[in-house]
């Protein structure tokens, strides 16, 4: 072990002293002048006359070229553009026609920025600004051979993936939250929250309009955003941040950049431009309701007899009466910047079920994205290193209410929510009465919650937070408190932290719990983490879980050094045993991690086979709060950028692993015994490699493969289900104690995405893991997920979409076939048919094997919704 510390304290140093004194890479002397100096198509267009206005400087001071860019930017790049207000409103069809886009500014001379290094763009793209009280325009002019332009009828949020334009608009001129809005070449929008350190969330729809229109030349789009669908500082004088870019996909996923990207500063934000003159905004209060039903009919398997009777019960399935839903949204735009959202029993009906994931030897708890859009609007102001907030342990919100914005340099959330899901128990455990009794105390309990977030922002690019959650409900109450921060260092690097405490009432599972010599405390344990509530998420709901208060402690740190070809990283974390957060999500407890690794890159080269080869080498170690090591190991990852929109990625590591058994169950001590059979500690060394390709040689098809295997990856004896029962030697000699052991593992993964016509695509995945013991040679289970969807998209707001999903572990289909029309955010229409069936799989109440169909769930649905406005 001093050995290993020791290794990583040279790695550590290795790589911080490279990244210090070696000579700082910069770009060719000549490759920014050529994109400067590019001459566009634009000066022999019809739309774009002899004098008309290219650009008007305003007098706030110009963008440093040490602040962004080692680049020598000319005036109309480096100083503020001032968008002009239009006299009249241009028409939106996509065909910049109209008269009054020969008064705005035209952006142009782009940079690509990928895969090449600031060079000169493949092709010309103009960009166009005005505003007039209520809109902000924006159009884009592409440059292109007509017939190989990528564009197809896609969903809205789905076109990153073909040839697109997109703007970033910094609201708040912070340099750390912005507006993304990209369009591809017929319009069709993607639109999301870039905050900085933390990338992209495009979960977030904005209400705008555009259209887009391919012509000989190339392809052009029309915008106009309604100021009250941004969140932004109002007055006179004010600057956004701004910046435009081109994607042009065939070109090996070219990304062409109004400003450079100098890589050599750390941050994305920092290196955009600025846009002003928009000082004649007519500001609103805009109240926006959405009322919303939701017709079902549902079927489901249900008991025959009460859960206590003890007879043999296969089930029944029953029909349920039509059930109608209605619920409303409600949002007040206060201010500009600030914003009331409400939400009354909000349907939040299956329109798109999570991806299965592989479930078997899992120890831990596995991470679903938000779907919901009440939970996303603002979601970013509740972001943090620590997934302090988790929006989906609020199951079925009977009621909530959300105010988000910022004032000055100071930004705010808060979010209070009913759910109603804890204390909604189903009909077979009602009517049984030795249950009933039991969790009497819970039924038709609602828990509650309440999030608190603010951040600071100190300096340019620095910024404090405080964090506090609660969530109550009873016999279980858990509150949460702290802070967090990110500072920019230098240029080149930053660091975040976070620190937060934890107090909580509830059950906690006690390993070394002596019943015997505690029978008062037991009883008492019984009573209440033996029901209720806590049963529903505790594994071990007995008479080792100990009522009590519980304090915990969590923290993250980390600092990132960034140069254009190189780089380090390193991050520290953990939690204590007690660390607990009924808001948020936790994986494990009772640990401490800390991860170091470097980054070294190539030049990258357009033209050649192999673009850009990037290496990134790491060390990590896992240690428990009795300072007893988990894990540590060496990773190494090794990508390479190909042409025809090629990549490829190759990881191996070594890691030791070391597990206990009051991780599982008991701690074997004088009146009790362990939770494991044999030794009370497992550990190993594991081998592994991976490799994954992805391309999208042409406009039609995109395929992925992934392959992998660990040596010496634990079965942690939980068994595969009904199909795959424990095949550990404790399991095969009758014991019901675990018995983890050593075994190999492979993975694999494929999947292809076709699209044959414009408004019609389909996709099939496949994945497959597979862990086979080595002591016993017996499978521990063999897991195989087929996904297929497809969809067919009738016009930009109405399409068709099916989708099937298969698990071969637990034998179980799902199926799904929704039509939807969606013209804009809140305004929608679904009607939808979900199926849920086992083939030759297990009944749900004996565990018999049923070698036929059996259906487990079907449900008709139909959704409408609409989108009431007013502003004021």
């Amino acid at each position: 072990m001093k050995k290993f510390y020791a290794f990583l304290v040279i790695i550590f140093f290795s790589i911080y002293t490279n990244a210090q004194s070696g000579p700082t890479a910069t770009p060719s002397p000549n490759a920014a002048q050529p994109a400067v100096t590019q001459q566009s198509p634009a000066a022999n267009s019809p739309n774009t006359p002899e004098g008309a206005i290219q650009r008007e400087v305003t007098d706030a001071p110009p963008i440093e070229p040490s602040a962004n860019s080692p680049f020598n930017l000319p005036p109309e790049k480096k100083n503020p553009v001032k968008i002009p207000k239009f006299e009249t409103s241009p028409v939106i069809d996509g065909k910049l026609d109209d008269d009054i886009w020969k008064t705005a500014p035209i952006l142009k001379d782009f940079f690509q920025t990928s895969p090449g290094d600031n060079i000169r763009a493949s092709k010309p793209t103009e960009v166009m600004l005005g505003y007039d009280e209520k809109h902000l325009y924006i159009a884009f002019k592409c440059y292109d051979e007509r017939d190989k332009i990528r564009a197809t009828l896609a969903k809205r949020d789905n076109v990153f993936g073909e040839d697109n334009v997109r703007v970033w608009l910094d609201t708040y001129n912070d340099q750390r939250r912005a507006y993304i809005l990209g369009f591809n070449p017929l319009g069709i929008q993607q639109d999301g929250i870039y905050t900085e350190g933390q990338g992209g969330d495009f979960s977030v729809d904005i209400v705008m309009e555009s259209k887009g229109v391919i012509e000989d030349w190339g392809w052009s789009v029309e915008v106009k955003i309604p100021f009250k669908s941004l969140r932004y500082a109002a007055g006179k004088g004010k600057f956004w941040g701004f910046n435009a870019a081109r994607n042009i996909d065939r070109l090996n996923d070219e990304f062409d950049s109004w400003l450079p990207d100098n890589r050599n500063i750390s941050g994305f934000l920092v290196k955009h431009g600025k846009v002003t003159g928009l000082d004649e905004i007519k500001t609103e209060r805009t109240l926006e309701v959405v009322p919303s039903i939701t017709l079902s009919e549902t079927g489901n398997r249900r008991r025959n007899f009460p859960l206590s009777s003890g007879f043999f019960d296969t089930g029944r399935f029953v029909n349920e009466r039509i059930k109608k839903d209605i619920g409303v949204n409600l949002k007040f735009n206060i201010t500009p910047n600030i914003t009331l959202d409400a939400a009354f029993n909000p349907d939040y009906a299956e329109i798109e079920a999570d991806a299965p994931v592989v479930t078997a030897n899992q120890r831990f708890p596995i991470f679903f994205q938000e779907k919901r859009p009440f939970f996303l609007e603002g979601s970013e102001i509740f972001q943090s290193p620590i997934q302090v907030f988790y929006s989906r342990t609020i199951v079925d919100p009977d009621a909530a209410v959300k105010l988000t914005g910022k004032i000055g340099r100071t930004s705010f959330g808060f979010l209070a929510a009913s759910d109603n899901a804890p204390g909604n128990y189903s009909e077979d455990e009602r009517n049984d009465l030795p249950t009933r009794q039991r969790i009497d105390e819970f039924v038709d309990k609602n828990a509650t919650f309440a999030v608190l977030r603010l951040k600071q922002d100190v300096g340019k690019e620095n910024n404090v937070g405080f964090y506090a959650t609660a969530r109550m409900f009873p016999e279980q109450k858990n509150i949460l408190a702290g802070f967090d921060g990110r500072f920019k260092l230098n240029p080149k690097t930053t660091s975040q932290f976070q620190v937060l405490g934890t107090h909580s009432r509830r059950c906690f599972f006690s390993p070394t719990f002596e019943s015997l010599l505690e029978p008062l405390q037991a009883q008492r344990n019984r009573e209440i983490c033996g029901t209720g509530s806590t049963n529903r998420t505790n594994s071990n709901p007995n008479t080792y879980n100990n009522y009590r208060t519980g304090n915990g402690l969590g923290y993250y740190w980390n600092l990132d050094y960034t140069e254009k070809n190189r780089g380090f990283y390193a991050e520290a974390s953990g939690r204590t045993r007690d660390y607990r957060s009924d808001a948020g999500f936790t994986r494990r407890t009772n640990t401490n991690s800390i991860f170091i690794g470097g980054r070294f890159s190539t030049e990258p080269k357009p033209k050649a086979k192999i673009i850009r080869i990037d290496w990134r080498p790491g060390v990590s170690t896992n240690y428990d709060w009795q300072g007893r090591s988990l894990n540590h190991g060496l990773s190494s990852n090794f990508s390479f950028n190909f042409q025809r929109n090629t990549s490829a990625n190759l990881q191996t590591g070594v890691y030791y692993e070391r597990i206990f058994e009051e991780e599982f169950g008991l701690k074997r001590g004088l009146t009790r015994g362990g939770a494991f059979f044999g030794a009370p500690e497992r550990s190993t060394w594991q081998n592994s490699i991976s490799a994954n390709i992805n391309s999208s040689p042409i406009k039609q098809i995109s395929l992925g493969l992934f392959a992998g295997t660990i040596t010496n990856a634990f079965d942690f004896d939980f068994g595969g289900g009904a199909r795959f029962p424990r095949v550990s030697p404790a399991a095969l000699a009758g014991s019901s104690l675990r018995d983890p052991g050593a075994g190999r593992q492979y993975d694999f993964g494929a999947g292809i995405e076709v699209r044959p016509t414009d408004p019609f695509r389909i996709s099939l995945n496949y994945n497959k893991s597979h862990l086979t013991r080595n002591d016993t040679g017996l499978t521990t289970f063999d897991s195989n997920i087929f996904t297929v969807r497809s969809t067919y998209q009738f016009t930009r707001f109405a399409y068709i979409r099916a989708r099937w999903d298969y698990d071969s572990i637990s034998s179980n289909a799902r199926g799904q076939v929704l039509f939807g029309y969606n013209p804009s955010p809140g305004t929608a229409f679904y009607a939808g048919y979900n199926d849920n069936f086992n083939y030759n799989g297990f009944n749900p109440f004996t565990g018999q094997l049923e070698p036929r169909f059996e259906r487990n769930s079907r449900t008709f649905f139909i959704r409408a919704s609409y989108l009431f406005r007013k502003s004021f």
